[in-house]
């Protein structure tokens, strides 16, 4: 019984001496982190830690020491630990919630949000998480309800626009763009999906002025940029700049049929007749047995009040291809 009694104040001993030197050891941790000396403060809460593995309060100081020092993954390591002992611990979740959505694992990311009950944030990151998980209705749900709370959230408006966008609701997409690009936060990759919006709803002015409003931001002005630019503006009826866009690609991409094609198409559609015939005549002198470039000088002269000259040259051109007929009788343009 003696032993037994002794055994016991031993462990007994042991166990408060456990607990001493930890607290000794946090304590010097919180006198380092408060003067800025994170990997001393580090070691003190790990020693803090190493004698009393329950120890929650050191987990969370050093789970934040280790985050100042960007050591996320260890980070992350010590609020999962607080976590596990503390299974509420608001802290550590909200910790969690933004550590697992900016390591884009997302559905850890929602499920610590849904339980984060000091997280400003919280719908924010279930939104676009949902939007990277291509949940669309989810996304849409979660991203409206987060800006309520914060309406000037840059990221949360452009994803909501994304999520429009990719559900192709192309009408709602559109106002979420707009708002989103005049917030100081705006990127100009949005400027410039919001010209392509524009463009593909035939709203050419309002493309014009995005896309050149992306141009202004920084946005790599690619031959892509450019081309998307240039019939824009055609199309706007700003037919000088759309040709000089257009036809500095082709100083780069000389002999381009394609966008000689789609150059002598939109400007017939524009109406401009004549400036269509330079970009046919340029088709022409590439292969002069063009029989789409043929047929769509034809049409021009037509339009022009040449129908007879016109009509010939569409003749031939059927002649050459004899698929066009299909075009005349369905008074359509060629496939330029």
């Amino acid at each position: 019984m003696k032993n037994l009694l002794l055994a016991t104040m031993i462990l007994s001993g042991t166990q408060l001496l456990a607990q001493d030197s930890a607290g000794i050891y946090f304590n010097k941790g919180v006198e380092e982190r408060s003067a800025g000396r994170m990997l001393l403060a580090h070691e003190a809460f790990e020693k803090a830690i190493g004698f009393n593995k329950q120890y929650a309060d050191a987990y969370l100081q050093d789970a934040a020491v280790l985050l100042s020092m960007r050591r996320t993954d260890q980070a992350k390591a010590a609020y999962t630990t607080l976590y596990q002992l503390q299974p509420q611990n608001q802290q550590a979740i909200a910790a969690l919630t933004s550590l697992y959505f900016n390591y884009r694992q997302y559905n850890e990311a929602i499920q610590f949000a849904q339980k984060c009950n000091d997280c400003p944030d919280a719908m924010r990151i279930i939104g676009m998480s949902y939007y990277q998980q291509e949940d669309y209705g989810a996304a849409e749900k979660a991203l409206m309800a987060a800006l309520k709370k914060n309406p000037a959230d840059a990221e949360a408006t452009y994803t909501l626009a994304r999520t429009y966008l990719d559900m192709e609701e192309y009408k709602k997409a559109v106002p979420w763009y707009e708002k989103a690009i005049q917030m100081p936060d705006a990127k100009n990759t949005w400027m410039y999906e919001l010209g392509l919006l524009y463009y593909n709803n035939k709203d050419y002015k309002n493309a014009v002025t995005a896309f050149t409003k992306a141009g202004e931001h920084g946005y790599d002005q690619k031959n892509d940029f450019n081309e998307n630019l240039g019939f824009a503006a055609l199309y706007a009826g700003e037919y000088s700049r759309g040709e000089d866009l257009l036809m500095g690609i082709l100083k780069r991409k000389p002999n381009n049929t394609t966008l000689l094609r789609d150059m002598a198409q939109a400007l017939y559609e524009q109406r401009q007749y004549d400036k269509s015939l330079t970009y046919c005549q340029k088709l022409m002198e590439i292969d002069d047995k063009d029989a789409k470039a043929l047929y769509q000088a034809g049409l021009c002269f037509q339009k022009k009040g040449e129908k007879d000259r016109g009509q010939q040259m569409c003749d031939k051109a059927i002649q050459l291809d004899p698929s066009l007929e299909n075009l005349r009788r369905k008074k359509e343009m060629p496939g330029m």
